[in-house]
C-alpha cells in the first residue's frame, strides 16, 4: 500500500487559479488527488500512468483493470483517443456536453494499447476547476466517486480527509455545495445509445437529442 504523511489540504475558492498549478503538478508528477467535479468528489490521477492508477485501485479496494471515467475539456482532445463511427455520434456528443452524462467510446488503437482495453468512458463536466485543469492539461483525467468498493461515495470533504488524507497526496475541495449525485453513464460504443446508470440527466432525455442529431 502507498502511504503518505497526510495529503496537502487545498481549499480551490481561496486561490483558484493555485490550486488548478497545484492539481496539474500533482497530475503530472503521477500523484492521486482528490477533486470536485460536477457530480461528486472524484479521484484523480494521469490515466496514462500505470502506478497510479494502480494506487487509485488499491485505495478503493477495487479489482485492477475496472473501467473508470475520464474528463477532459473538448471534442478535439477526445478525437486524439477515440474512434468516432459516424458524424452523428459526434453531434450527438456535441449536444449533450458540458453535462453531467459519461459515455462509453471505441478508442483508437494506440490509446486502447496503452490502457489495455478496447473502450473508455468520457466526459465534458459542467464545473469550472474541472474544465480549468483539463483545458491546462489537455489530456484526460481519471475522475472515479471517493468511496472503498461498494461503499457509498463520501460527499463531505471533512469526512473525506478523515478516511482518506494518509494515503493521497492531496484533497482539493471546496466550500460551494457539490451536486450530490452521479452522472448518468451510457454506451456508445455501438450505433445507438445503451444506459449503464441513470444519474441525474435522464436517459429519456439523452435519447431525444441522439434521434434529433
Amino acid at each position: 500500500m502507498y502511504i503518505t504523511k497526510n495529503a496537502e489540504l487545498i481549499n480551490i475558492d481561496a486561490d483558484f487559479d493555485k490550486a488548478v498549478q497545484k492539481a496539474k503538478k500533482n497530475y503530472l508528477e503521477g500523484s492521486v488527488f482528490i477533486y470536485p467535479t460536477d457530480t461528486i468528489y472524484g479521484f484523480g490521477a494521469n490515466p496514462f500512468n500505470s502506478e497510479a492508477v494502480k494506487r487509485i485501485d488499491e485505495i478503493k479496494h477495487r479489482e485492477p483493470g475496472k473501467m473508470y471515467i475520464l474528463l477532459i475539456n473538448s471534442i478535439e482532445v477526445l478525437l486524439k483517443y477515440i474512434e468516432i463511427k459516424s458524424e452523428k455520434h459526434l453531434d450527438f456528443l456535441l449536444s449533450i456536453w458540458p453535462n453531467p452524462v459519461s459515455v462509453v467510446l471505441t478508442l483508437n488503437s494506440k490509446t486502447s494499447e496503452i490502457l489495455g482495453t478496447e473502450t473508455a468512458a468520457f466526459r465534458i463536466p459542467n464545473h469550472r476547476f474541472c474544465v480549468k485543469l483539463t483545458s491546462e492539461l489537455q489530456m484526460p483525467i481519471i475522475s472515479t466517486s471517493v468511496n472503498r468498493s461498494s461503499q457509498p461515495p463520501l460527499l463531505d470533504p471533512s469526512v473525506i480527509v478523515d478516511e482518506f488524507s494518509s494515503e493521497l497526496d492531496a484533497i482539493f475541495y471546496s466550500e460551494k455545495k457539490c451536486y450530490y449525485e452521479a452522472s448518468t453513464l451510457i454506451d456508445l460504443s455501438d450505433s445507438v445509445p445503451i444506459l449503464i446508470r441513470e444519474g441525474k440527466i435522464k436517459f429519456d432525455d439523452i435519447l431525444e437529442k441522439f434521434q434529433k442529431s
